[in-house]
């Protein structure tokens, strides 16, 4: 490995949670509340359900499965279930084109809970996990079509499971040079044609998490290049790791998350944020529009279809979102809900719904991603908005409240409401647990599957 991974693997070794600053330790407390909500609430996708009622109950013990049953399995084969299914919603949060919590939360909640570590080392490895990857996505340039979860989130896993490991820095290091043989491409194209698969190296990364280190361990060796070769030249396009240990413990790269709150891919917010406004102006009956037209930047038009097929494409579809937002007055996880695809109302409307790139937007990104909506109506009457960038989600000045309504929300599909309250306190002193256990025996003493 180059010195500066070198160094930033020392780092995920040897940072301590007492001197990390308040404001990055109450985010990536905030993570693990946000993350565990759509793990539990994903938990119920029929999918999911089906996976693991075939993996779990030949998978040994050691970890909880969320969702029905509560199942038992090692701690790499429920950090995968639990990964596929929090992905499984579309509502994860993340940074920069990553959704890093959705890998990290499950695989470090389930080694978390095999090898009996307290809440505090949990944090750790969740707040250390995170710098990791925020840090190789300043250096990489992925290839066009491919997802960087498969690369960047996948390795930062590999290096919160080291940590919870209690390995040192050469450890962590080798263990995140062994996972560079385990990378994955998975293809933007997933999303309009529903391809669930896309979901699958959230829960990859989990199970990596808890199988490079065990092979670390085991004397298993990679090259020290390892991982510049396989993001520079294998699956990504570049990468150029000069600065990503600059300032190590100075900033933060949870600091720049953001939280998703809607049921929908990000690149469609500013349009749907766009959409809201000219709604509040007009007031129509879904009969009342003629049509909806959205100009936007190049890589958002790619989630145009007009006839999603399953409820994952519905995630990734503007026309399908836009129609349910007028029909429904919103669009979170309970509004963009499988029966949306079978409403009458809704299928008629997205067929009337487009999208067009507009070059000069495109040319603001990627820091702006802006979009303008016109709504006609068959009257003739006629109204516009604009925005830079997500209204809601990604600028969001103080999310916490939201994320809490949403853990409500999201947790209630599982947990008694006692249940949500006790989960919601403990999450608020989780560097208190004694045991990662502590968390998992009360999400199996309040579910109601």
């Amino acid at each position: 490995m180059a010195q500066q991974l070198e160094e930033l693997a020392n780092f995920v070794a040897t940072a301590r949670w007492e001197d990390v600053p308040a404001a990055p330790r109450d985010r990536i407390k905030l993570v693990l509340l946000d993350t565990l909500s759509i793990m539990l609430a994903g938990s119920l996708r029929p999918e999911v359900r089906a996976l693991n009622d075939r993996l779990a109950r030949t998978a040994g013990t050691g970890a909880t499965v969320f969702g029905p049953g509560w199942q038992a399995a090692d701690a790499r084969t429920a950090g995968m279930l639990n990964a596929l299914s929090g992905r499984s919603l579309e509502m994860s949060e993340g940074l920069r084109g990553l959704q890093t919590g959705v890998h990290l939360v499950p695989a470090t909640i389930a080694i978390g809970e095999s090898r009996q570590s307290t809440g505090q080392q949990l944090l750790e490895a969740l707040l250390l996990g995170y710098e990791f990857a925020g840090r190789l996505n300043r250096a990489y340039k992925p290839r066009a079509l491919s997802h960087p979860n498969g690369q960047l989130s996948l390795l930062a896993s590999v290096a919160a499971g080291a940590r919870l490991y209690g390995l040192d820095g050469a450890g962590v290091d080798l263990s995140v040079r062994i996972a560079s043989s385990m990378l994955m491409t998975p293809s933007y194209n997933n999303t309009a044609s529903g391809g669930t698969s896309l979901n699958l190296p959230a829960g990859m990364g989990s199970f990596a998490a808890g199988l490079a280190p065990e092979m670390a361990l085991a004397g298993y060796y990679a090259p020290h290049n390892a991982v510049e070769e396989a993001l520079d030249k294998l699956v990504g396009d570049g990468f150029n790791p000069e600065d990503i240990a600059r300032n190590l413990g100075g900033s933060w790269e949870v600091s720049d998350n953001y939280f998703r709150f809607y049921a929908c891919c990000n690149p469609i917010h500013p349009a749907l944020d766009s959409l809201q406004d000219v709604l509040a102006e007009l007031r129509p009956r879904p009969e009342e529009i003629a049509r909806i037209d959205a100009e936007t930047f190049d890589f958002a038009t790619v989630m145009s279809n007009q006839d999603p097929p399953n409820y994952f494409a519905s995630k990734y579809s503007f026309p399908h979102a836009a129609a349910t937002l007028v029909v429904r007055n919103g669009i979170g996880f309970s509004e963009l809900d499988d029966s949306a695809l079978t409403d009458p109302v809704i299928s008629a409307l997205r067929h009337r719904v487009f999208m067009s790139a507009d070059p000069s937007m495109t040319a603001l990104g990627p820091s702006l991603k802006p979009a303008r909506v016109t709504v006609t109506l068959t009257d003739g009457r006629q109204a516009s908005a604009a925005c830079e960038n997500s209204k809601r989600d990604t600028f969001h000045p103080d999310p916490e409240p939201q994320v809490r309504e949403k853990f409500h929300e999201l947790a209630a599909t599982v947990l008694s409401p006692e249940g949500v309250a006790r989960v919601e306190e403990a999450v608020d002193r989780s560097e208190d647990w004694k045991s990662v256990g502590e968390l998992t025996a009360l999400l199996r003493r309040y579910s109601v599957v």
